[in-house]
């Protein structure tokens, strides 16, 4: 992909150290060339959006672009076919609507209140505006503060890392693609994507505590083992991240991604800082996550370097190894309503196909949160929609609407058991269309078989481990893997590459299996 229009330059100061990993990455500033026109991305601090911003994003969706919005792994949005030229008017519409990046200095975004004409020439001199973009990566449960079984409310403390990582100069070196997990406890949580440093609550005899560990996600349950976490880790990379023939997995699972230390929350603002300055001062240049570093320095390195930035004890607690967290997350969650920890409200929840919305269903959705919720959406990275604070009374409402709009509100439909790729209506690497695929299996796809269709091996669509995968061979004809707890995309279990009626066929045979064994 190509960069189509970069409205804010990303280098920050001439020290090496400062120097922003290259990136094709798309961001509200950085708008990148794809098959069907440009696509933005806007990172939602805390998976939120407000009524106004949602009704911002459609209208500038369909005026400068192709009116096609998608929800990303990542609980972001973007938007898809920038027409040529329109680049700097839609950046102008979206920071005017405050989903921009803070400048540096702080205060509000420095383009708020310009002409289109000046935004140009105005972002061109706010240095540090598209680095501050690609940072704000840090991943929280959709229902955070609002889900009954969290231990820790943690929108403040995003709030706090967000703000930390837009103010700090050296942070613009960082990759867009550094991520950070928050995770408070709760039941609706994605666990499951790997993330360069991730912090879990816990519960301890003085309170709530923060364990922390990288490269990795949190574990789940006692049975995860350095050995097995090792191969849950590798697997958890897209294929096109594996690990190469020389590299050492387990040693960077084994390192990096059990709980290595529990600390205030308090602390946890510092210790992240701490932690990506270690990153900076010590990964090679073309180094651009944390499991990069962990491939030449153990965890106790890091946390010795890292104790140099931080005015608390930081040591591996070897104790945490067996840690796993108390509550099991659940997915389902995301769909249907269910109550909230206040008495009497309730969040509710669509997902729209294939993760795709067009300008009139965000409209439907921001008029549906000022109707019956608190006026905001929440974002989740399963692609899908959260309208948190409905009242008891206002439930069955909201999902017949919801469902109206074209959202699908019940695990049971297929459509919610499939992800796809952008395919090759709108990536040019792309050996299939994958989305119009998808849509051809859903009306066979087995009941509760979660499918993942690849146009190739990068995997952009999928973070997490997919049971089964289709990878793109050609048009409409597809390989077809299942997870088996070897890297990449698992085994492959079909011979020759498969139509998607064939592929669907062996999906039924391989359920009946499985029901059967």
């Amino acid at each position: 992909m190509s960069v189509l229009n970069q409205a804010s330059p990303s280098t920050v100061s001439s020290d090496p150290a400062c120097t922003p990993r290259p990136s094709a990455c798309p961001g509200l500033l950085r708008i990148v060339a794809a098959r069907d026109g440009g696509i933005c991305r806007i990172k939602l601090p805390g998976c939120e959006l407000s009524a106004a911003q949602a009704r911002a994003i459609a209208a500038a969706s369909a005026k400068y672009a192709a009116g096609v919005i998608e929800l990303t792994n990542r609980a972001n949005l973007q938007v898809r076919g920038v027409k040529p030229g329109e680049e700097a008017a839609l950046i102008a519409a979206l920071v005017e609507a405050g989903l921009g990046p803070s400048p540096a200095t702080g205060g509000a975004n420095c383009a708020s209140t310009l002409a289109v004409a000046d935004y140009a020439a105005a972002a061109a001199r706010a240095l540090t505006q598209s680095a501050a973009d690609d940072v704000r990566n840090v991943m929280i449960s959709p229902a955070a503060g609002r889900d009954p079984s969290a231990l820790f409310d943690t929108r403040p403390l995003c709030a706090d890392l967000l703000a930390l990582l837009q103010s700090e100069a050296r942070f613009a070196a960082l990759s867009p693609k550094f991520a950070l997990l928050l995770d408070g406890g709760e039941r609706l949580a994605r666990v499951d994507h790997p993330h360069d440093v991730w912090l879990a609550a816990t519960q301890s005899a003085d309170g709530v505590r923060f364990v922390v560990g990288l490269a990795g996600c949190p574990p789940e349950s006692e049975s995860a083992n350095v050995g097995t976490d090792a191969e849950a880790e590798a697997e958890a990379l897209s294929p096109s991240e594996q690990p190469g023939p020389h590299s050492d997995a387990k040693k960077t699972r084994a390192d990096g991604t059990y709980a290595l230390a529990a600390l205030l929350p308090s602390q946890v603002a510092a210790l992240v800082r701490a932690l990506l300055f270690t990153f900076l001062d010590l990964a090679a240049a073309d180094a651009t996550r944390m499991r990069h570093l962990l491939a030449t320095h153990s965890a106790d390195e890091l946390l010795r370097h890292a104790q140099r930035y931080v005015d608390f004890p930081l040591a591996h607690d070897a104790s945490l190894a067996g840690w796993h967290r108390a509550t099991r997350a659940d997915a389902s969650l995301r769909l249907g309503a269910h109550p909230q920890r206040d008495a009497g409200l309730w969040h509710a929840g669509g997902q729209p196909p294939l993760g795709r919305l067009d300008a009139d269903t965000l409209h439907g959705l921001a008029a549906l949160s000022e109707q019956y919720g608190n006026d905001t959406l929440r974002i989740t990275p399963w692609q899908s929609v959260l309208l948190p604070d409905i009242a008891t009374h206002a439930v069955d409402a909201v999902l017949r609407k919801l469902t109206k709009l074209g959202l699908a509100c019940d695990s049971a439909q297929a459509i919610t058991h499939l992800i796809a790729c952008a395919g090759s209506s709108g990536c040019a690497k792309s050996l299939a269309d994958t989305k119009a695929d998808a849509l051809l299996l859903a009306t066979r796809l087995p009941a509760g078989v979660d499918m993942h269709l690849s146009g190739c091996t990068r995997s952009c669509a999928a973070a997490h481990c997919a049971p089964y995968t289709l990878l793109a061979a050609a048009p409409g004809l597809y390989e077809l893997y299942r997870r088996d707890g070897r890297p990449g995309f698992g085994q492959r279990i079909a011979a020759d590459p498969l139509t998607i009626d064939e592929a669907a066929d062996m999906l039924e045979r391989l359920a009946r299996s499985d029901t059967h064994a």
